[in-house]
Parts: structure tokens; sequence; C-alpha cells
């Protein structure tokens, strides 16, 4: 770990304790995240195919395209962070202007022209999305590296994801259910301009909170970075433990966002009640906020990999419910998204917690600046597992028979269409979940 500069809060950080402040001013950016990475892969697809009525297949398409660019952007996002000096740090000023670009644009992609024309008001969508997404990276990548400079040590990195954890779960609850509720109350495509704009404020508000909350954050004393794209991709290869966790949380990332775009359809097409989708969300969300003490105290007595694989199976559990859908009652249906609630705050908290742990390794055996870099792979790969969510969600629709209408136009879906839903929804998450889990033994990480 890179020596750190003086500042007011160096001596806490120097002992691994970081300032609540400055925990708290951190944890505030997870507004930006949560939101950005809950709302488009929860609406833009209904919003696509019950909207506007773009195909399933197409819409799963255009959804991942943007995001696909993302994947690619995200490394070079890093090495930008990487190499930038300024007053104000390598990482502050792009949480400042990337946050200010995904509210901005977020906004517009739900205030489209509505021209009439299928082709031109999608072919708005996936502008503004990409735009969306190309600030959205200017603003994660940096966000992720901050945790491997400002403190540490080992533990503190734990509180520190732990709270950025639980604000992300406030995030995730209030963008997730508050979205579908706005749109829904103003009702067809007026309620999803009004969503789009509470969002966006939503998301300015943890933009302009990270930026000043994090202004007394210690800030990493210059070291040398790669210089090229060769010692780039070098670096990686050479990192073993990077490689093996980045590769468990995309897959398990795919599957999260393949349940993010079942939502809505699971509780309009399957329990055929819209009101169940809050709730549905809240099962989802709410319980992350009660077992953050319990991922501590897991880390703490197992260590992070053991929570890490706790909290997985504990979420394909929790799928298996969601997949008997059409099978069981309502409330099971529920209790199984609360369960998944409690898996999915341990497959956030635990490998994010690891991460500027072999951050901080690496740079340490290598002598250079690592940070950047590594974050803008893995914003990148959570990108592109986030990214084939609703892109493989849309193709599981599309499979099924599913039959995209315009607003307001109800439609009778075949039965075949109710499976897609709930297969997508819950089967598919289980399965990337579980296929993660190889990864995470104990044998290969300790050969990683």
């Amino acid at each position: 770990m890179a020596s750190l500069r003086k500042t007011p809060a160096h001596d806490d950080a120097a002992a691994g304790r970081l300032p609540l402040g400055v925990r708290s001013g951190y944890a505030v950016g997870s507004l930006v995240t949560g939101a950005f990475g809950t709302v488009p892969g929860l609406l833009l697809l209904p919003y696509l195919t019950d909207s506007l009525a773009v195909p399933a297949s197409i819409a799963g398409l255009l959804v991942l395209l943007p995001k696909a660019w993302d994947v690619v952007f995200n490394p070079v996002a890093g090495r930008i962070s990487d190499r930038t000096r300024t007053r104000l740090g390598a990482r502050r000023p792009y949480l400042l202007a990337g946050g200010i670009g995904v509210a901005i644009f977020f906004a517009a992609m739900f205030l489209g022209p509505d021209t009439g024309s299928v082709a031109a008001d999608a072919l708005y969508v996936t502008v503004t999305f990409l735009l969306c997404a190309t600030a959205f990276a200017l603003f994660q990548v940096p966000y992720n590296a901050m945790p491997a400079e400002i403190t540490q040590g080992e533990h503190e990195r734990t509180r520190l994801t732990t709270m950025r954890i639980a604000v992300l779960a406030v995030a995730i609850l209030v963008s997730g259910a508050g979205a579908p509720a706005i749109r829904d109350a103003v009702g067809g495509s007026a309620g999803y301009r009004a969503m789009g704009i509470a969002v966006g404020v939503l998301i300015l508000l943890g933009t302009l909170g990270v930026f000043f909350g994090t202004a007394r954050a210690p800030v990493a004393t210059v070291k040398p970075s790669v210089a090229t794209w060769r010692e780039a991709f070098a670096a990686v290869r050479a990192c073993r433990p990077f490689q093996v966790l980045l590769v468990a949380f995309v897959i398990q990332a795919a599957g999260i966002a393949t349940l993010l775009a079942g939502v809505d359809y699971l509780a309009r097409v399957v329990l055929e009640d819209t009101s169940l989708q809050p709730l549905l969300f809240a099962g989802f969300v709410a319980p992350a906020l009660l077992v953050m003490p319990v991922c501590q105290w897991v880390a703490a007595r197992w260590g992070k990999r053991v929570g890490y694989v706790l909290a997985s199976l504990v979420f394909v559990v929790a799928m298996l419910g969601v997949f008997a859908a059409r099978l069981v009652p309502v409330p099971v249906v529920l209790a199984a998204a609360a369960l998944s609630g409690v898996g999915y705050a341990g497959m956030q908290v635990f490998p994010l917690a690891l991460l500027p742990d072999v951050i901080s390794a690496e740079e340490r055996r290598t002598g250079q600046v690592r940070a950047g870099l590594f974050a803008g792979v893995w914003t990148a790969g959570e990108t592109l597992g986030l990214a084939l969510g609703p892109g493989l969600y849309g193709l599981v629709l599309a499979v099924g028979g599913y039959v995209s209408s315009s607003a307001g136009q109800e439609v009778d879906q075949p039965d075949s269409a109710l499976t897609a839903v709930v297969v997508g929804a819950g089967l598919i998450p289980a399965l990337f979940t579980l296929a993660a889990l190889p990864l995470l033994r104990r044998r290969m990480w300790d050969e990683a």
C-alpha cells in the first residue's frame, strides 16, 4: 500500500481507522451506484417492450449494447484516474463530473421525443443509455479504487464496505421500489418521465454527498503506474487472486441482473398484481440492512471467503423459491425474496471487501499503483455481468413467446411465456450463483 500524505484524517487512517464522516461520506456514493445499477435493469426492458413496443429479443440487445461499451471503457477510465494528479487527488474529480453526467443522461433516457416510430424511439433510448453508461464508468471506477488508498486496515475495509453496502441496500430499496411506484402512480409514458427525473435527482444527491463527504479522506502518495496496455494486461494476468475473485463476482452479477430484470414481469405477468413489485423488491433488499453486522462478524470469525460462499448458498435456496412462484402461495414467494436479500448482502459485502486487500497486496509486491487499473477491470467485469442479465432475460422471454405491446395495451401471454418469466427470475440466477462456487474453494483460493 502506498504511504499516505498527511491530512487531518491521516493519523486515524494510519492506524487502520477512518473517521465516521469519511466512511459515511464514501458510503453515500452508493446512492449513485445503487440507482444506476438497479433501475435500468428493472425498468428499461419493460419500458422498451411494454411502452415502446420493441420486440423482446431486440430490447434485450439494446439494453446490452451500451454496457458492452462500458466493458471496453472501464479499464480506460481506471488508467485515466491512475494518471490524474490534482489537488483533489486522482479519484474525486471524476466522482463529481461522472456523477453529474449520470444524473443528466439518466433523466434524459426516459424523456424521449415520442416520435411514434419504434425504431427512432429505441435509437434515442440506446444513445442516451450509452452516454449515461459512459458517465457512470467515470464515476464507478474511481469509486471502487478508493478503499485501497484511504485505509491500510483490512478490518477497516470491511467496515467501510459494510457501510457502503448498507447505503447501497437503501438506494436499491428506494430506487427499486420507488421508481415503479412513481411510474405506476403517474401512468403511461409520463410515468416513466417522472420516474427518470426523480431517480436523476437521487443520483445527483449521491454525487454531491460522496464528493464533499470524502474531502478529508487520505490521498495516496504518487507511485508509478503501468505505462502501456501491454503492461496493463500483464499486471492483471500476474495477479491470480484478482482473476479468481473477478470471475466469481462477474458470473454471480449476471445472475443477480437476470433476477432484477425479472421482478417487474414476475409481479405483473405471473402473480398478476403490480402492487407486489415494491414488496418483492423490498424483500430482496431490506434484509441486507439487518444482516450487515452479521457479515462483519462472519468475516472476523471465519474469513471473507467463507462468508462469500455461505451467502451464495443462501441466495441459491431463495432463488429456487422464486422459481416455484407459479406453484406456491404469494407469501412463500415474498419469503423467498426476503431470504434472497440475506444472500445478496453477503454477495456484495465479501467480494468488495476482498478487492482492496488484493489490490494492496499486489501494490506492495510490485511497487506500482494498481487501484485504478484493477478497479477499472473489476467494474468492466461487473458491468458485463449486469449487462448480460437483461439481455439473457430478454432472450428467455423471446424463446418463451412473450408478446410485447404498446403502453396501455392489454395482451394475453401464452403459458410458455409465464414459464419463461420464472425460469429467468429464479432458475437462471440460482445456476449462475452455483457456477461461481468452484472458484471460491479454499484450495483454489490458496493456489491463487
